[in-house]
């Protein structure tokens, strides 16, 4: 055995652990979704090919559900993108308190989800604070997560969770940008907004896209603080893929819980390449 297969086995045997936890807690689980996903039922195991998908995509619940989380993701996760960078932005500024405004941003993270959702369900409650203050200004009582406004009480929520994190990473990054870059910007005489636009927004394509991801995958696990405020049924707007998918399992419907979790995989896949198509085209030329 040569110097190069031996070096190449050590290498093979160091990953060996991780390609088996990785083949047996996420491969062989995502085989077992596809198959279940092709049968009539667990029981009789019968292959139907793509009928089960055909049912769930003419599924009304499915079809509200999948506009909801299509819609809350479409505004929540470029919000959280812009607003962070915008914070990040601002924080690298001279500003006074900037230590304090950095600690209020991250201060949610420190705070467990059970004391969030008791905190917005006071906040927004039909005889809540939001309905107090708002009452002062002559406008009308709402019960916020009982009407067509819920769903904006939701990504204000999930603003107020996500920004603090994706500010930090804005900061690292911008942190990171070369000065020289910097430098020849203003020999051109580069204005701040073209330094801002041109220069460092194109050199934080890269963290820009890992944000955008992290935040589509945070959008789709918002069903946690939804389910905590509003229960299994919600009102419309707030019934999500998860809770379609949770109470499809409730019902022990595995082949059509499968089917909505590989349409769910496709679309996100889908929307994942999307983004690194557009990273790829807006950033590839920074180094140039």
């Amino acid at each position: 055995m040569t110097a190069l297969q031996k070096k190449k086995l050590i290498s093979w045997l160091f990953l060996l652990p991780s390609l088996v936890g990785v083949t047996i807690f996420f491969v062989a689980p995502f085989g077992v979704v596809i198959y279940y996903s092709l049968i009539n039922n667990p029981i009789q195991q019968e292959f139907v090919g793509f009928t089960n998908y055909v049912n769930v995509w003419r599924n009304a619940a499915f079809k509200q559900a999948s506009s909801n989380t299509l819609i809350f993701s479409f505004l929540a996760v470029p919000l959280a993108v812009l607003l962070s960078l915008f914070l990040a932005a601002v924080m690298e500024s001279r500003i006074p308190f900037k230590s304090y405004f950095r600690t209020f941003f991250l201060s949610p993270l420190m705070v467990p989800t059970a004391s969030v959702v008791l905190i917005w369900q006071v906040m927004f409650h039909q005889n809540g604070i939001v309905n107090t203050i708002t009452a002062g200004f002559g406008a009308g009582r709402i019960d916020w997560l009982k009407s067509d406004k819920a769903a904006f009480v939701i990504i204000a929520l999930f603003l107020w969770k996500n920004l603090g994190y994706n500010m930090i990473l804005f900061m690292a990054a911008l942190a990171s940008i070369p000065k020289d870059l910097l430098e020849v910007a203003a020999l051109e005489n580069a204005n701040k907004w073209q330094v801002f636009w041109i220069v460092k927004v194109r050199y934080l394509s890269s963290t820009i896209l890992f944000v955008a991801i992290m935040s589509l995958i945070s959008s789709f696990k918002v069903f946690r603080e939804v389910y905590l405020m509003t229960g299994d049924y919600p009102y419309q707007t707030l019934y999500i893929l998860q809770h379609f998918m949770n109470n499809t399992f409730a019902s022990l419907d595995y082949q059509k819980l499968s089917a909505a979790a590989i349409i769910m995989f496709i679309v996100v896949t889908i929307l994942v390449y999307a983004m690194y198509a557009v990273e790829n085209w807006f950033g590839h030329d920074i180094e140039g």
